[in-house]
């Protein structure tokens, strides 16, 4: 269950480990369920995509420990065991007395202000793991009816709802300190503009220049921008065949317009693909077009899928993948991506796909 794991975010590592005898320091008391006296223990950090040591114990009658003096908070990892045994930690090192104890199912840090918030929020984490693990295990179970075979996969998706909620109570219950600021880092993609721009809105000066947070809220402006009851922005690109083609030459004039951001290498878009052809043949006398706009860099590959998947609407492309600019335009940032234009140029609706883009459709073309 992907969503249950704890990733590496390079942006939730900022800052340094300061040295200062004159400010109050940390000091990390641990456990290690199944660790034996010398073994080691590793504070981390994350540096791109890989973890860097920065301090190292051992474990001496059963507990270990880091001490020292943080200028500023910031997330660390702790980590020990080799190959497919090692347990790891992430957690906030900040000044004060922080007690850590490394399980394989239940992990914790407390004992400082961040780590308190954080440990309640992945307690409930946890709890879903468990639940999970549990239905996974049932799930292998090679004599399992078709019937229990669906119905666990059901609760495995009201568990991934009931972690998505988890993380947006924790992000709004946090937003004024960093394990609020961090892990919406991690799932702004998840939530709507609305909850995104209030979020910013209510976050302290002290993060909002942090280079994330300041993508985020470009992103969010952009959307904003080109939300439901906006009218539509203008771009120009070119047609298959070389040739340039705006935006404005089909939307805004009198039809009723649907915007797809796809790519012939997207898996998703090629599923969604058979959906449009369908909503295309029912509706394109009906006062109704499609506006393809293609993220590919290879021209041969975007003409070569145009062919195979049947698209007989028009495409436009500037051929420069996710720098694609009506993708940058729109704060695109997942593809397939769909935008319904009304016959005026006002935006109607964004992102249906599948079903929920038919009843629509059969709704505004009536």
């Amino acid at each position: 269950m992907k969503k249950l794991t704890y990733l590496f975010v390079a942006a939730a590592a900022i800052g340094l480990v300061a040295c200062n005898g004159n400010k109050p320091g940390y000091v990390i008391t641990g456990t290690v369920e199944g660790g034996a006296d010398g073994d080691t223990v590793y504070l981390q950090e994350v540096v791109g995509r890989q973890l860097n040591n920065l301090d190292t114990a051992v474990i001496a009658n059963g507990t270990f420990t880091f001490d020292g003096v943080q200028d500023s908070t910031v997330t660390r990892y702790i980590s020990t065991g080799k190959g497919n045994e090692v347990l790891r930690i992430d957690f906030f090192l900040e000044n004060g007395k922080i007690n850590v104890a490394m399980k394989k199912d239940n992990n914790s840090a407390t004992g400082t202000p961040n780590n308190d918030a954080y440990q309640e929020i992945r307690n409930k984490v946890n709890a879903l793991s468990a639940k999970a693990n549990k239905i996974q295990e049932a799930m292998a179970d090679t004599a399992l009816t078709d019937e229990l075979r669906v119905a666990n996969m059901e609760q495995m998706n009201q568990l991934e709802e009931e972690y998505g909620e988890i993380q947006k109570e924790g992000i709004k219950k946090n937003i004024n300190n960093l394990v609020g600021v961090n892990l919406f880092k991690q799932n702004f993609y998840n939530m709507t503009t609305e909850e995104n721009d209030a979020l910013l809105q209510q976050m302290p000066a002290q993060f909002l220049n942090d280079e994330v947070i300041m993508k985020i809220k470009e992103i969010t402006d952009k959307q904003k921008a080109t939300s439901i009851g906006k009218k539509f922005l203008d771009f120009e690109m070119q047609t298959p065949d070389g040739k340039p083609v705006k935006l404005s030459d089909y939307v805004g004039k009198g039809k009723v317009v649907l915007i797809d951001f796809w790519a012939s290498w997207c898996g998703p878009c090629r599923r969604e693909m058979p959906n449009l052809v369908e909503a295309y043949a029912k509706y394109k006398g009906k006062n109704f077009e499609i506006v393809g706009v293609s993220l590919d860099e290879d021209g041969a590959a975007w003409k070569d899928a145009i062919k195979k998947l049947n698209i007989t609407w028009p495409q436009m492309s500037d051929l420069k993948g996710w720098n694609n600019a009506g993708a940058q335009l729109y704060a695109v940032n997942s593809i397939p991506q769909t935008i319904l234009v009304d016959g005026e140029g006002t935006i109607i609706a964004r992102g249906l796909h599948g079903e929920e883009l038919q009843t629509k459709l059969a709704e505004v073309l009536k």
